[in-house]
């Protein structure tokens, strides 16, 4: 692995040197590694099994999040394939950093601040990934729309060809996407999402500064980004109460806020399998009873 990333390195800086590189955690579809140069330390990401065009998503996610100047994202040096042996790889700069009281006020404010950047229309306008998962995509004027048939529909579509989503559970979401205009706005503000913002998708930096790592970005309803965030937990109270300093939640909140959990759990159990199979049940029952 050494030769490889030496082999890499003189792709980004022709006078740089590998020290040394060790495995770390990077998350559960991807190696990771910590790589120390003569010069910086990097975090390398990669995977045998994934197209180029896997972590150029992640990358352009990275950049366009970093160019709202509200939140810090790692430096990302570039994506590089290894031609002898066709590994695609992510090199950005190694984040490490202590907590501060005030790190999660920072998340909180900042993310709400990132989330008023607007575009110009719901979705994206290229193809996309969650996970491993393949996304289409496309700009639309109607957020009901884009959600329903780019989100609830492409894991559909994954499901029925895994065989996660067949019979009563197929029918449930089948029912409920052609009621989703009863919960869901069509247009609120087409808000800059992190898109895929559970608890290990952000991490501190120098000063207690908070990171966002691993976007699957988006422009949607920004409380599509803090529906997740209570999905799995990992934010704190501070967190919510400074967010909603800056950007408070609607009304209809609690009442939209499964039907946006319901995407991931989709996810969820379209990568790993049946144990999600019980929550996705139990919101599809509760919106088509």
């Amino acid at each position: 692995m050494q030769q490889l990333f030496k082999k890499t390195l003189r792709q980004i800086d022709a006078y740089d040197t590998v020290h040394t590189t060790r495995s770390v955690t990077g998350g559960d579809i991807n190696e990771a590694y910590y790589v120390q140069s003569k010069n910086r330390e990097f975090f390398v990401k990669l995977n045998r099994s994934v197209d180029p065009a896997f972590f150029n998503f992640e990358k352009r996610g990275l950049e366009k999040i970093g160019n709202t100047g509200t939140l810090h994202v790692p430096e990302v040096y570039g994506v590089y394939t290894d031609e002898q042996e066709n590994i695609p790889m992510l090199w950005m700069e190694w984040i490490a950093g202590e907590k501060k009281e005030s790190t999660e006020d920072w998340l909180g404010e900042r993310l709400a601040a990132m989330h008023r950047t607007e575009g110009k229309a719901f979705g994206l306008d290229e193809k996309s990934f969650i996970g491993k998962l393949e996304q289409d995509n496309q700009l639309v004027d109607n957020w009901v729309s884009y959600y329903r048939d780019y989100r609830l529909r492409g894991q559909l579509k994954i499901g029925v060809n895994r065989k996660t989503i067949k019979g009563k559970r197929k029918e449930m979401l089948m029912a409920l996407m052609e009621q989703m205009d009863r919960w869901i706005p069509e247009a609120p503000t087409p808000s800059l999402l992190h898109g895929d913002l559970w608890g290990g998708n952000w991490m501190i930096g120098k000063e207690g500064n908070p990171y966002l790592i691993d976007p699957s970005i988006l422009y949607g309803d920004h409380e599509l980004d803090i529906a997740f965030t209570e999905l799995f937990g990992g934010f704190s109270q501070r967190f919510y109460d400074s967010y909603t300093s800056v950007f408070p939640l609607s009304d209809t909140y609690n009442d939209k806020k499964e039907l946006y959990q319901l995407y991931y759990l989709l996810v969820h159990l379209n990568m790993f399998g049946e144990s999600y199979g019980s929550s996705v049940d139990r919101i599809l029952k509760r919106y088509t009873d």
